[in-house]
């Protein structure tokens, strides 16, 4: 008999409280995580290893599904505006979250309507150069750029990217003007400054290694607070006269707002595990990418920063689009 009450208590408890149940059995069926950019990309690439490991880790499929659009607008609305239950997620990419709002018009609040889960992996830029191009350091790139006023131009993977911003806030903080090109991806824009198209460019790390090691182009200066793992050897922005200068763009999984914290939690703590695993780590260093895994508090405190931070730049350069 006693069995048998506690039993009933335990189903009524249950149905009395269904969305504590409902997350208790969270996942029971296939997750779809939304990436914003084309297969083959850095984020794409981050997105796919980290969908293997909550696969294995929670016993259900972990999908990529690449909608792509509006700089990652489109992908962030439709994540938005779907159901709050956890099977479906938008691996954040930071130009659809904190810079597209600031420039132009999106039908989503980047505060309001996602629930952070976790970053993933934060990614630096590196300033480089054409082979025949020829300066050889920032200092020399600064001086023979300011010979030619509107004269030269760069590349940039989409307009309001990171490595298009990157180059904006660099050549306002030395006081340069070329005129930029923009690309679909940072792929074709780095393939024509191989190319000697256009001169220079910032480039994703890991696109940009092969190339470097050809010979083809040359490795000014990394975007970041502190130097690549990858490429140690070469400064950052900040060691070469730009005390300060920081632009890294971040990967993690979100969820539209009202998702079970349960949910949330679960998925945070997995990737916290992940960060700490030397393959998944390895396999992140192939995108150039360092693990971090932060809570969902510390994520949504960085989009806060970073949306204010964005905001700003983009104001002081008047770009819109």
């Amino acid at each position: 008999m006693f069995w048998r009450t506690l039993a009933v208590l335990a189903l009524f408890a249950a149905a009395t409280n269904p969305l504590s149940a409902q997350t208790q059995a969270w996942p029971q069926k296939t997750v779809r995580i939304i990436v914003p950019y084309a297969a083959g990309g850095n984020s794409d690439g981050m997105s796919r290893i980290t969908a293997q490991r909550l696969t294995e880790a929670f016993g259900q499929s972990f999908v990529v599904e690449n909608r792509l659009g509006a700089n990652g607008a489109i992908a962030a609305d439709a994540v938005a505006r779907a159901p709050a239950d956890g099977y479906t997620l938008l691996w954040g990419v930071t130009p659809p979250i904190t810079i597209n709002p600031a420039m132009t018009k999106v039908n989503y609040d980047p505060i309001k309507d996602f629930a952070p889960i976790s970053v993933v992996g934060v990614n630096a830029f590196v300033l480089l150069v054409n082979k025949s191009f020829p300066p050889k350091t920032v200092a020399e790139f600064i001086s023979y750029v300011r010979s030619q006023p509107n004269k030269l131009a760069y590349a940039e993977g989409s307009a309001g990217s990171l490595t298009h911003l990157a180059m904006v806030l660099f050549l306002k903080r030395a006081g340069l003007d070329m005129t930029n090109v923009s690309y679909r991806g940072n792929a074709p824009a780095l393939t024509d400054v191989v190319a000697g198209h256009l001169p220079t460019m910032f480039s994703n790390i890991s696109d940009a290694i092969p190339h470097a090691t050809s010979g083809a182009v040359r490795l000014l200066a990394v975007s970041g607070a502190k130097r690549a793992p990858q490429i140690p050897d070469v400064p950052t922005v900040a060691e070469s006269g730009f005390p300060g200068f920081n632009v890294l763009t971040w990967n993690g999984l979100m969820a539209p707002a009202g998702t079970p914290k349960d949910i949330v939690n679960k998925i945070a703590v997995e990737i916290a595990r992940a960060v700490k695993d030397p393959q998944f780590i390895a396999r992140l260093e192939q995108y150039g990418a360092d693990p971090l895994g932060n809570t969902p508090d510390e994520f949504a405190a960085l989009i806060v920063a970073d949306t204010t931070v964005w905001a700003d730049v983009i104001k002081s350069t008047g770009l819109k689009f």
